[in-house]
């Protein structure tokens, strides 16, 4: 891979997560201000990642991979996803915004396994390759944040306000545009299956890999992977709500404080997983998530403070610990046939199902603890997903039977 075309995948992962980052993170904050949502209107909105999800697969098993190159379906969907986050912004009631953020979350959810494909195929090594690139990516998501913080202030109380936030979907629809157009000028990605190849549904959704969970360890993972993800959902969903909402200053950019520690804690996850192992490290993930949401139920925005940071700095071993283990989990047991179906299906029950699951009962818990407009009961709100967590990682701890898992390095 020459120094042009890793710039050129460089940019395109720069853009593709500084345009989640823009957007996801704040529309907590910016919903029950500006348009008076409740707590069950919120959870639609970012249920909306949870269906883009279960759909993608069919986007990319049944257009992407069989009828057009990768990087032109890139450009395509991200040019309607700049007309569909233009109409977010000027959205003034909420059944209005829902049904563009839906078909938005549709259109770039997909782009997610896109903007890989068209890295791999550049790629001679992508073991050693790929992760200088996939950086820029966690750069393009802090530097969104950091910029609606620090640079414009939109996230103050003064730009809560005044509908600031506004212009975080504006600036996110300007760089979905500029993606859009920059990735027809992608190396060439053509597509990986004839067209006149059969593809089951099983195939796209990866359910030939279910075999696996006939393992009584595979499935016990399988199960804490979708329940865990129900105290996630609470973090992506009410996180930057609960920060704007308590006075914390400049909300997304100390959110930013998780994607910084995740890079960090991904060079530190070869380590712990040699010594420690795969049960060890898994069990670290889940105890995380418990102590994070503890720390922001008894957190403040006053002298407390510093236990929201650590909060949200752990999310580096939240996710890394538990969500990149268990990818390298999956890898070993689904072997060379199951290997992509494996993945297919461990991201549909997770990122699909147990999100789904968990943005429904994070939206009906804060509505529940509504105390006046604008104002809630979040120590009663971490606390439940702290408990859950922990139930979790107890249950895991008692039915998981440790087994030897070798973390290949790339």
């Amino acid at each position: 891979m020459n120094k042009f075309t890793q710039f050129q995948l460089s940019l395109m992962m720069f853009l593709e997560f500084f345009i989640w980052g823009g957007w996801f993170v704040t529309m907590g904050i910016y919903l029950p201000n500006s348009l008076k949502t409740t707590g069950g209107e919120i959870a639609m909105a970012y249920s909306t990642q949870s269906w883009g999800a279960i759909i993608a697969p069919f986007i990319i098993g049944l257009i992407a991979d069989r009828f057009f190159n990768a990087e032109r379906i890139l450009g395509i969907l991200h040019l309607i996803g700049a007309f569909l986050m233009y109409q977010m912004a000027n959205a003034t009631d909420f059944s209005v915004f829902y049904p563009y953020v839906l078909g938005y979350m549709i259109a770039y959810m997909p782009t997610l396994a896109l903007v890989n494909s068209v890295s791999f195929n550049q790629m001679n090594d992508p073991a050693k390759q790929f992760s200088f690139v996939r950086v820029f990516g966690t750069l393009g998501w802090i530097i969104a944040g950091s910029v609606i913080s620090y640079a414009f202030h939109w996230d103050s109380p003064e730009g809560i306000a005044n509908g600031s936030l506004k212009n975080t979907f504006l600036m996110t629809a300007t760089a979905s545009a500029v993606l859009g157009v920059f990735s027809f000028t992608l190396p060439k990605t053509p597509p990986k299956t004839s067209k006149d190849q059969k593809v089951s549904i099983s195939d796209i959704l990866g359910l030939d890999a279910i075999m696996l969970l006939k393992d009584r360890n595979f499935l016990m993972f399988f199960l804490a992977s979708i329940l865990i993800c129900i105290p996630l959902a609470f973090y992506y969903q009410h996180a930057g709500q609960f920060l704007g909402e308590i006075g914390v200053a400049n909300p997304a950019g100390k959110m930013t404080y998780g994607q910084i520690s995740e890079v960090v804690f991904m060079l530190l996850l070869p380590f712990f997983f040699k010594k420690f192992g795969f049960k060890k490290t898994l069990l670290v993930g889940m105890l995380a998530w418990a102590i994070r949401y503890v720390l922001f139920a008894y957190g403040n925005s006053g002298e407390l403070a510093f236990m929201l940071l650590v909060g949200i700095a752990l999310h580096g071993i939240c996710y890394d610990f538990f969500f990149v283990s268990g990818q390298i989990y999956t890898d070993s047991k689904a072997g060379e046939k199951f290997k992509s179906a494996a993945q297919g299906l461990i991201t549909l029950a997770t990122y699909g199902l147990g999100m789904l699951v968990g943005f429904y009962v994070a939206g009906k818990i804060t509505d529940a603890n509504l105390i006046i407009e604008g104002e809630h009961n979040w120590n009663s709100i971490w606390i439940f997903p702290a408990i859950f967590a922990a139930a979790v990682m107890i249950l895991f701890a008692i039915f998981f039977k440790n087994e030897k898992i070798e973390y290949k390095e790339s």
